[in-house]
């Protein structure tokens, strides 16, 4: 399993500094989603990268066939299709909260059901599961399913037998989830001893002096936006992208309970600062530490989604 101490942490987020136009990011907002656009496009395209011809081909003809693949073209204007098709699919289950083709089940009637897809339900408890940082404290059940959901949406990928349209709409998914579990708060939610949560900090408003704007904000927010602005695409995103492949190594593969182990231990000492003021202020060294864990949590997703899609795309390969 993968460890990161909080030396490493600050050490990479000095180096990482060093880019200089990158610290304008921290001024900027995103919505509250889970790690925001540029951080599901940087870990899209570190396991681009990371991927064999053989793979990349396997995902590209997957993508092709979702009915969204045009919009993240028009989106993403790259010039290469299948690449913008890859880092533009890695927002998609971020960007139907906001699609009017899709409903969110018990607060709007369902939406008929369009060519392509099998289901139009923005399914927004599959990003997430509230772990308790107190194991001690009685709790509600937790709605979310990220755990569960991104093993059986690798198992639907990696399933020669199963329907192609049905592989289709699981790839998007994938990419997007394995990021979201590497996402500290993510996975973990402080609980009150009557049992209500603070929803993966939600709940917890914090002052950002780092975000001239919008210095109130969640705590959850603010560990989102630590990768950069949500526009960040084309060269910034391949300078971001090189920065961190460089400082971090590949980490150890393990399994998706491994890294939503990892991302709850991180939110149980790290991700929540301390309670010295009201709100609780961010301080520098804080902020130091929180920029370097989100740093190698996405160059750590980036490697384990390309390892993930090697594994499950091989098992396709005609006989």
């Amino acid at each position: 399993m993968t460890s990161i101490s909080t030396g490493e942490a600050r050490a990479t987020a000095v180096h990482f500094g060093r880019l200089g136009w990158l610290a304008a990011w921290l001024v900027l907002a995103s919505p509250a989603l889970a790690w925001n656009a540029a951080g599901h496009r940087i870990s899209a395209m570190i396991a681009w990268q990371q991927l064999d011809e053989h793979t990349r081909s396997a995902v590209a003809t997957l993508l092709r066939q979702h009915p969204d693949f045009r919009r993240w073209q028009a989106r993403g204007k790259g010039a290469d299709e299948d690449l913008t098709a890859f880092v533009e699919a890695s927002t998609w289950p971020d960007d139907i909260r906001q699609d009017r083709r899709f409903y969110s089940a018990g607060k709007e009637p369902a939406t008929p059901v369009l060519a392509g897809f099998p289901d139009m339900e923005r399914r927004q408890n599959w990003h997430y599961v509230d772990r308790p940082l107190d194991p001690a404290h009685p709790r509600t059940p937790s709605s979310g399913l990220i755990d569960r959901q991104l093993v059986t949406l690798a198992r639907t990928l990696g399933n020669r037998e199963a329907r192609l349209g049905e592989r289709v709409y699981a790839l998007p998914w994938l990419i997007h989830l394995v990021a979201d579990a590497h996402q500290p708060l993510h996975t973990a939610s402080r609980y009150t001893p009557d049992g209500r949560s603070d929803r993966g900090g939600n709940a917890v408003t914090i002052y950002n002096p780092f975000n001239s704007r919008r210095p109130l904000m969640s705590l959850h927010r603010y560990w989102d936006d630590l990768p950069g602005p949500p526009w960040l695409r084309s060269d910034r995103l391949a300078a971001v992208v090189a920065a961190l492949t460089a400082s971090h190594p590949p980490p150890a593969s393990g399994t998706v309970a491994e890294w939503i182990d990892e991302s709850w231990r991180l939110a149980r000492e790290h991700a929540y600062p301390p309670e010295n003021d009201s709100p609780p202020r961010i301080s520098s060294a804080f902020h130091a530490t929180a920029q370097g864990i989100a740093n190698r949590r996405i160059s750590d997703a980036g490697h384990r989604l390309a390892g993930l899609l090697k594994t499950l795309l091989a098992q396709t390969r005609a006989p």
